[in-house]
């Protein structure tokens, strides 16, 4: 088996000893970050997503290869950004007001690190005004998440914020978790459904596209 192969497979066997220390045999043999990134991590992460869609994985497997990717990612980092190594977009991500369920969050946001995404997380039970806030900068994508039924207004009003500060023309809006429908996004106004981490990158790298 390949180096590559080997980082490959320990992401998908869930294994984050075993990635960080293929990772680091690849860079000490003279295999560049890029590649590393590219050929053993994404190519991995894009094949978790899959299992997932086809049923084989469920989010606790979802989350502990995420967590093996990220072991990976973390010896790369400082080496990518040296290298210049462009991000293929910036995501800003948070959980509305009055939620505090992140679970489904935090896999998107290393889903999206996996997929070559820059990830800001806000966190959870965050304000309009931070999303707005958040957004001055330049980004590609904002994500945003309810998981209660009571929360789905913050959403709107969230939206509603984005939209008076002048800022909604410059982002693409992605919106998900377990109360919100394709229906729902759709009277809202965004950019984007996705009912979970899986499907949301997918959308996140069309919407860049």
């Amino acid at each position: 088996m390949s180096q590559m192969e080997d980082i490959y497979q320990a992401v998908l066997n869930d294994d984050m000893d075993m990635t960080s220390e293929k990772v680091q045999a690849a860079l000490s043999s003279g295999v560049a970050a890029s590649d590393i990134l590219q050929t053993g991590l994404i190519a991995a992460m894009g094949e978790v997503g899959r299992l997932f869609e086809e049923g084989v994985y469920f989010v606790p497997e979802m989350l502990i290869a995420a967590h093996a990717m990220q072991a990976g990612l973390e010896i790369l980092k400082p080496l990518l950004v040296d290298a210049g190594v462009e991000p293929v977009g910036k995501v800003v991500i948070g959980i509305v007001k009055g939620d505090l369920h992140d679970i489904g969050k935090n896999l998107f946001s290393m889903m999206l690190e996996g997929a070559g995404f820059e990830v800001v997380d806000l966190g959870v039970d965050v304000a309009p005004e931070k999303f707005v806030a958040a957004l001055h900068d330049k980004v590609d994508i904002l994500g945003l998440s309810a998981l209660l039924t009571t929360t789905m207004p913050s959403m709107e009003r969230t939206i509603k914020a984005i939209e008076e500060a002048g800022l909604r023309d410059r982002i693409k809006i992605i919106v998900g978790g377990a109360p919100i429908s394709a229906e729902y996004a759709q009277k809202m106004g965004v950019d984007g459904f996705a009912p979970d981490a899986g499907q949301a990158v997918t959308l996140a790298k069309s919407l860049i596209d």
